[in-house]
């Protein structure tokens, strides 16, 4: 019980504010949402397929997990919605047993900071906001982190089977939403980074990953190779060919910068993805973050800085290939939560090493980390607030279909 007793918490506590008027925040839909529904009910009753042009094209993956909460509710809100919620949920618990495994031979830490941790992950407006409807990026991001959680399980347990799995579930992100194309470059550097020496050994465990991953992406693959992504090719602005290389150059130069300044200064501006221009973090939080970045690439040389601050590239870099005046955009770059939260928590952890050694006085010691808890407490609370007080409200404004579900389905919309 002491060792499941966290996640039953943290999966309690997930479950109450995900699900908390789940289908009155947002109360109305998204002109997407309702064609996502027509895309999953379009599969329904044919032989598979890998991709959809529907909905301005998507791979197919989530949309059949959609389709079976549409059969099973019925066709309704909370229907489109659960899906999202649940992997939202399942985000969460796998993101704890992550960090478990990173910190659990640190000897200043304990299961308190691995939980609060997880429930700053939990409680950003930026991670709870794509938890409440019907977009892939929830989905993506739980598929992202069950691989990385059986990826470094593999560094203590050698274990063959946590590196099938880890492929896997890589092969099911390339399937899903389109910035999961490039994950597979984490857990494929990863391993590398691992290795001791080039022998049969590690030949067979990149196998044991890359077999399972290839089989999961060749239908995908192979629909890609004989047909358009109709979506990367409108998205992707490096490939305009009626656009100047200075152009190109000036565009990405302003990805880079309103990415960068999304954290603690601009935020993205649609309704739908965030409170408009408010940063992705509260000042404590962003305060944090870039203490626990510069930590990190100074310690380059521990091997979970690598694997986070590459997973933080990765995850930042659609957004890079898109046009400007998309950035910053908090969708495309919703996998970068789980590092921006790891950065965090690596200040955290100096906050607490700093504290331990040069405090003598116990009494002393327990107010000021009191004191840092309690501050951690508070940005909780000031993200839940910001969320359903202030966001919630924007929402009437920026979902824009106020028909029921059942309805909306049945009539042409304009976008």
């Amino acid at each position: 019980m002491k060792k499941f007793f966290p996640i039953i918490i943290l999966a309690l506590v997930s479950v109450l504010i995900i699900f908390y008027r789940f289908t009155d925040i947002p109360k109305y839909l998204s002109f997407d949402e309702v064609e996502f529904t027509k895309l999953a009910l379009s599969l329904d009753n044919k032989p598979y397929i890998p991709y959809s042009q529907l909905a301005t094209g998507h791979s197919t993956l989530y949309f059949y997990i959609l389709l079976s909460s549409l059969k099973t509710f019925g066709v309704n809100t909370f229907a489109l919605r659960f899906p999202a919620a649940i992997f939202g949920i399942l985000s969460v618990i796998f993101f704890y047993l992550i960090l478990e495994i990173i910190f659990k031979k640190d000897k200043i830490l304990n299961t308190y900071y691995l939980i609060l941790t997880t429930l700053i992950f939990l409680t950003s407006h930026w991670f709870l906001n794509f938890s409440r409807f019907s977009f892939e990026a929830t989905f993506l991001l739980f598929l992202e982190l069950v691989s990385i959680f059986f990826l470094i399980k593999t560094v203590f347990q050698k274990e063959r089977l946590s590196l099938i799995v880890s492929g896997l579930f890589t092969g099911l992100s390339f399937l899903s939403y389109t910035p999961g194309r490039i994950f597979f470059l984490l857990p494929v550097l990863y391993l590398f980074l691992t290795m001791k020496q080039w022998n049969n050994e590690t030949i067979r465990r990149l196998l044991y990953f890359l077999i399972p991953f290839i089989i999961i992406i060749t239908p995908l693959t192979s629909y890609l190779l004989t047909n358009k992504d109709t979506r990367v090719d409108q998205q992707f602005f490096l490939k305009n060919s009626e656009m100047t290389i200075n152009e190109k150059m000036e565009g990405l130069w302003s990805n880079i910068s309103k990415t960068a300044l999304m954290f603690n200064v601009k935020g993205d501006v649609n309704g739908r993805h965030n409170y408009p221009n408010k940063p992705a973090l509260n000042p404590i939080l962003g305060i944090l973050f870039i203490i626990g970045l510069i930590i990190s690439i100074k310690n380059f040389n521990n091997l979970y800085n690598k694997l986070f601050l590459l997973y933080f590239l990765i995850s930042i870099f659609p957004a890079l290939m898109t046009y400007p005046w998309e950035n910053p955009n908090m969708l495309r770059t919703y996998t970068v939560l789980p590092s921006v939260i790891y950065f965090i928590g690596n200040a955290i952890i100096i906050l607490l090493t700093i504290a331990h050694k040069i405090i003598n006085n116990k009494v002393f010691e327990y107010l000021i980390l009191t004191t840092l808890y309690l501050i951690l407490v508070f940005s909780c609370f000031y993200e839940l607030r910001t969320y359903f007080k202030y966001q919630s409200v924007v929402f009437n404004q920026s979902f824009e279909i106020k028909l029921p579900l059942e309805k909306a389905i049945k009539v042409p919309l304009k976008p």
